[in-house]
This record gives structure tokens, C-alpha cells and sequence, in this order.
């Protein structure tokens, strides 16, 4: 004989409206006992609510990002009679869950209510065997432990022996869900097909391919080999990176007299001065008084190798695509050979003459769009570096100086940074060092 029976939430200690961030569950769906039917998550813990009873989801109460407290109705279950656990034992067997508000760890397993010892023996499921922990934690399972999934995912996953740090979520919040282990699992069985499409051990789904030709007519034209190789480097950085950009204005009025000045010295050595080379050795100058925007992570990601060269990298826009060449040593260099070197490798960049030898080494990069135009852009970061500096056209402005208005030229700068290395406030003091050093060339020899 069946009966419809209501689940509510437990007892959730001293919190209430504690947010569902999953539900595990649907209607229709024939469930075991202890069977996680949602995860709720407060500040301390994230915590899944298991089914006291075996049966037959009827009626679905919840949706993932409610707020739920104790006595909410979870679902409506029909189940036989039999299976029935009294009120009593079940509270018991649940009141655990008020730790969520308390001194609970970052992430805990599902809880199983108490069976009645009166039942048989037959009756109980098998006992699961304990295993000691251990003395000292592993690195590795610390993270799992602390991946952004609920217990029953995370208990999922170690039975399929998935690491869930290569699993990037599709859930609320990035959170990992069972259907992005399964998928994870299927590509990593399966194969993942090379191409700008596939992510592999990503976690992201991959792109539907799509007919164009459908909707009107069409050409297929190949990217060329440079921007299949930068392409690929730009999607792996995006990928590992935790990158954030940081913006910021350089007042470069002095700064453009002096370089018109510099014109027909200039022009005696056949150079063409400019802005880019007077960027060049400011930003080697500031990263002279920052050393961390000279370096790169170690393969362990837990150490930091800091250069004792600076080497600096400038894009370079060809016909093919977007390549970086190399300049070498740019602090021991004047302005006059910095602008004789920059002509020189956009020649050759422009003639496809470079040697590889001409794109390695670099500490960092500067990305230039000011003769296209633009006010702001947030650059990628050329890993293995670390950061990046972006500069669109500079425009005439008007800027307080604390009695009246005046007009002065204003270069907007773009610093995208590689998070794991380099935090927020050192990037906003490189900045500012920057464009003071910028704004005023005394400082280029300090």
C-alpha cells in the first residue's frame, strides 16, 4: 500500500533562509533512502539533505537559488508504508544539519538518517566500512575537498577517480554538477578533438557546429598560420589565467613636446621617434621598482621565478595577424636606439622576416592601438608572462589643477595582470609609477 509523504527541511540550527544551490532531484524520479534530494549552502558549509524514505518523487517544491528554513516542503513522495520512519528516529537522525550555521567544516558528505533498531536485520542496508583518516592530508585532497560542488558530487567523482580541480562548473556560481563530471568523464574516454572549439579538460561545453551555408551564401577562408598559433596561446592563457585589468591615465604633455623636439636629431640617424619608445623605457624603469612584473610561476605554480633581464615584447599588427617581437635589454637602451629597434623588428615583422629567435624571452609585453584608435581595451596576458600593458589614443582633455582648467594630453593605459602573482594594489602602484614617470621624463634616470 502506498502513501504520499511529505520531506521537509531539517533542523538547520540557529539559520534560517539558507540558500538551495542545487536540487538533485526530479519529478518522476524513483529514489533510494539516503538519496541527496538538494544541497543547501550557508557562509560556513555546504550541506546535501537526504531522502528518509524510498520512492517516487511526486511533486517538486524547490528550484535552485531559493531560500529555504526548517519545515520548508522539499517535494512530495510516494512511497510504501513499510518504508516509513517514524518522526521521531528521523530528527534525531538529522539534527546534525544545524552545523551549517555553526563550527561546520568548508564542505561535509550527506547524512544518513538512524534506522529504527526494531527493524531486521534483512532489512538494513549494508554498513559502510570506516576508513581511518589519515594523519596528514595530501595538497591534492585538500583541494578536492574544497572543490565548488556539493558532498554527493564530490562522492561521485572520487568513485569515478575524477580530479574535480580540471572540471570547470556549468552550475550557479561555476559549481560543479554531476552532468559536468559525466562529461568530463565522456570526452576524457572518448577522445577531445584538437581545435579552437574544444576545451579540453575544461569543463566547457563545446560549440555547436552550424551549417552557415543555410542561411545564404558563404566562404571558407583558412586563419593563417600565424593566427592559429597565437590563437592557441591566447585561448590557453585565457583558460589558466585569472586575469584582471587595471586602467589608468598618463598625462603626456611634456612628454609629446619633447619627442617632437627630438625630430630632427632624429631624422639625421634615420629614426622615426615614437610614443612607443618613450613607453618602452618607462615601463622598464617601473618594473625596475616592481620586480614581481618580471617574472613568471614555476611549473608548480607555488614558487615564483624572478628575472634578472628585461626583455620586452611589442605587437606588432601584419597582414598575417598579430605577432610580438622581442627587445632585448631595454633598460641599458637610449630613446634614439629603442625607436632605431622598434622600426627596424616592424619591418621585418610587416616582410615575414623574423627569426623565432626574435619572438622568445620576453618579461613582458606592450600592446599599442593608438594609431587605430579606441579609449580602453583589456589586453591578454602572453603567458608565461605575467602582465601586460595596453595603450589606446591619447586625446586632449581638461584637467584641474587646482585653480582652473587646463588642457593637457591624456594617454589611456590598460594593465591586465596575472592575479595568482600580482594583486590589485601593486597593480594600481605600478600604474601610478608609470604614469608618473611618464609624465615627467626627469624621473627615467632616477
Amino acid at each position: 500500500m502506498s502513501k504520499i509523504k511529505d520531506v521537509t527541511v531539517p533542523d538547520i540550527g540557529d539559520f534560517d533562509m539558507v540558500e538551495v544551490i542545487e536540487v538533485l532531484v526530479k519529478s518522476g524520479d524513483t529514489i533510494a533512502l539516503e538519496d541527496p534530494l538538494i544541497t543547501m549552502e550557508s557562509d560556513k558549509a555546504s550541506m546535501d539533505v537526504p531522502s528518509p524514505f524510498s520512492g517516487t518523487v511526486k511533486d517538486l517544491k524547490l528550484k535552485a537559488g531559493d531560500k529555504v528554513s526548517q519545515n520548508d516542503l522539499i517535494l512530495t513522495l510516494k512511497i510504501d508504508e513499510s518504508e516509513i520512519v517514524s518522526s521521531e528516529t528521523l530528527e534525531n537522525s538529522i539534527s546534525s544539519l544545524s552545523s551549517l550555521g555553526k563550527n561546520a567544516p568548508a564542505n561535509t558528505g550527506p547524512l544518513s538518517p538512524v534506522k529504527d533498531e526494531s527493524k531486521s536485520l534483512e532489512s538494513r542496508p549494508p554498513e559502510r566500512v570506516l576508513r581511518p583518516p589519515p594523519t596528514e592530508m595530501h595538497i591534492e585532497q585538500k583541494d578536492f575537498l574544497q572543490a565548488h560542488a556539493g558532498p554527493s558530487v564530490r562522492k561521485f567523482a572520487r568513485e569515478l577517480g575524477v580530479d574535480l580541480r580540471s572540471i570547470r562548473g556549468s552550475g550557479r556560481k561555476q559549481r560543479i554538477t554531476k552532468e559536468d563530471v559525466q562529461e568530463f568523464v565522456k570526452q576524457t574516454m572518448g577522445g577531445i578533438a584538437s581545435g579552437p572549439t574544444k576545451a579540453a579538460g575544461s569543463g566547457i561545453p563545446e560549440m555547436p557546429e552550424i551549417d552557415f551555408s543555410k542561411f545564404g551564401p558563404v566562404e571558407i577562408q583558412p586563419l593563417s598560420r600565424i593566427k592559429k598559433k597565437t590563437g592557441k596561446n591566447l585561448h590557453r592563457s585565457w583558460l589558466n589565467l585569472p586575469i584582471v585589468t587595471h586602467h589608468d591615465e598618463a598625462d603626456i604633455t611634456e612628454l609629446e613636446q619633447f619627442r617632437k623636439s627630438l625630430k630632427e636629431e632624429a631624422a639625421k640617424q634615420n629614426v622615426r621617434v615614437t610614443a612607443l619608445a618613450f613607453l618602452l623605457k618607462a615601463s622598464a624603469v617601473a618594473i625596475r621598482e616592481h620586480p614581481n612584473f618580471n617574472s613568471s610561476l614555476a611549473a608548480d605554480n607555488e614558487n615564483l621565478v624572478l628575472k634578472k633581464y628585461l626583455n620586452i615584447g611589442v605587437a606588432v599588427d601584419t597582414p598575417d595577424g598579430l605577432v610580438v617581437p622581442v627587445i632585448r635589454d631595454v633598460e641599458h637602451k637610449g630613446l634614439l636606439e629603442l625607436a632605431k629597434e622598434l622600426g627596424e623588428l616592424g619591418e621585418r615583422a610587416r616582410a615575414q622576416k623574423l627569426q623565432s629567435s626574435d619572438l622568445q624571452g620576453g618579461c613582458f609585453s606592450i600592446s599599442s592601438l593608438g594609431g587605430i584608435g579606441g579609449t580602453a581595451f583589456t589586453p591578454l596576458v602572453n603567458a608565461p608572462e605575467v602582465a601586460i600593458l595596453g595603450v589606446t589614443r591619447s586625446r586632449m582633455m581638461p584637467v584641474w589643477d587646482g585653480k582652473e582648467f587646463l588642457p593637457r594630453l591624456m594617454l589611456p593605459l590598460d594593465l591586465t595582470y596575472d592575479h595568482r602573482v600580482i594583486d590589485g594594489a601593486e597593480a594600481a602602484r605600478f600604474l601610478v609609477d608609470l604614469c608618473n614617470i611618464l609624465a615627467d621624463l626627469r624621473r627615467m634616470s632616477l
